[in-house]
């Protein structure tokens, strides 16, 4: 045996475990003990459900069917509002367009593509990114394809609009603007890719100020012109730290949250940020690892973190106004204001609403028996929610 070989070995054994791991990091507000992965189903299990006061009732107002939903390749394809339309798309390509009052099924378009990220919807048009690497918009009022594009990798997040470009972040770390009317790119923007990162990226975010803002898994949010891609600022949510790759994933996945002149992220391992849109100066800043978005209400911002605990801090403070454990390691979707509540949705396809002012839970109601990953849509005191299996369904509350 060469004198190297069972160093090379450990070390290609290294490689293999640490892919296994990047793999394991895809879901939202999961487990991330690397044990889990590993056999040993004692690690960090999900927390049972127990009893609650209910004080609030999860009406069905209707259910609509989307092609196979989410896939088996774990994505996170939410659906989008826009004026009175809901729109979704299944990995399958099916996409449909629904009224929100009825839940009548506007148009229904089967596309021959796998989609990885999506939908994005406004301006006329309806957005989506493929696994091939292309980006696909159709007309909003009819579901009719208005252009494809070839980007530079795949797509896992929903391209955004300003009726000038529309503009997708693909898997490699790439920002690509392309030109709503003719569907050919405008520019391109990229950052340095760390070894490691998790599967997922950031939804960019466009501004009133003319500019686009996304985040990355080198952890930086980035702010570049809308209408050329000129650079205008670059800040860190997050510094990686640690020996092994495993260690320094730091990447920023979740929804950015734009708050008048704030936008607010998250990053895996990192902080919760807050940043001026303008300028890229720090607001507000605390220490956090999460990696799906944020909500605001009650004066609180609203976070889950990587063991599915949701925490309330304080706005524009480090002060934790409650914590809820009682859903740990479920695997839960961003949290959703709703009127007086706080709707996640977990890996079982239950949907929880907890009290704003306490973190208690107070209603409860399962959607999918396949579970829930694409984050929950709220408009007026009804909440929207697409399950695994396909199935999107509208929501009222009630209060008891």
């Amino acid at each position: 045996m060469h004198p190297n070989s069972q160093s090379d070995n450990s070390f290609s054994l290294l490689r293999v475990v640490l892919l296994l791991l990047a793999m394991a990091l895809t879901s939202a507000c999961a487990n991330l003990n690397p044990a889990n992965w590993f056999g040993d189903d004692e690690v960090n299990p999900p927390a049972e459900l127990e009893d609650f006061d209910r004080r609030a009732t999860l009406r069905r107002d209707w259910s609509v069917s989307v092609g196979d939903g989410q896939g088996d390749n774990y994505n996170e394809l939410a659906p989008a509002i826009d004026g009175d339309t809901i729109y979704a798309v299944s990995a399958n390509g099916t996409v449909v367009a629904v009224e929100i009052a009825t839940g009548d099924v506007r148009w229904r378009k089967r596309m021959d593509v796998s989609v990885t990220g999506g939908v994005g919807a406004g301006r006329g048009m309806v957005m989506f990114g493929t696994e091939d690497a292309e980006v696909i918009v159709l007309n909003q009022s009819d579901g009719e394809e208005r252009w494809r594009s070839r980007v530079t990798s795949e797509v896992l997040s929903a391209p955004k609009t300003n009726g000038d470009i529309v503009v997708a972040q693909t898997v490699d770390d790439k920002l690509i603007a392309i030109d709503a009317q003719t569907g050919v790119r405008r520019w391109i923007y990229e950052t340095t890719q760390p070894p490691l990162t998790l599967r997922g990226t950031s939804s960019p975010l466009i501004t009133q100020a003319g500019t686009v803002v996304s985040g990355f898994s080198n952890g930086t949010l980035v702010s570049v012109n809308a209408a050329d891609g000129v650079y205008r600022w670059e800040e860190r949510v997050a510094v990686p730290e640690g020996r092994y790759d495993i260690d320094r994933v730091i990447d920023v996945d979740g929804d950015l949250l734009l708050d008048g002149s704030r936008i607010l992220a998250a990053s895996y391992q990192g902080n919760l940020m807050a940043f001026d849109a303008l300028s890229g100066r720090i607001v507000w800043g605390m220490e956090a690892s999460s990696y799906h978005g944020m909500d605001l209400g009650f004066g609180n911002i609203y976070y889950c973190d990587d063991r599915s605990h949701i925490v309330a801090v304080r706005d524009n403070s480090e002060n934790i106004v409650w914590e809820s454990e009682a859903l740990r390691y479920r695997q839960l979707t961003a949290p959703k204001t709703v009127g007086n509540y706080l709707a996640v949705a977990d890996f079982e396809g239950y949907v929880h609403l907890l009290s704003q002012i306490d973190g208690s839970i107070v209603g409860r109601t399962r959607v999918d028996n396949d579970g829930v990953r694409a984050n929950i849509l709220s408009r007026n005191n009804r909440i929207f929610v697409y399950g695994n299996s396909g199935r999107l369904v509208s929501l009222t509350i009630q209060q008891n």
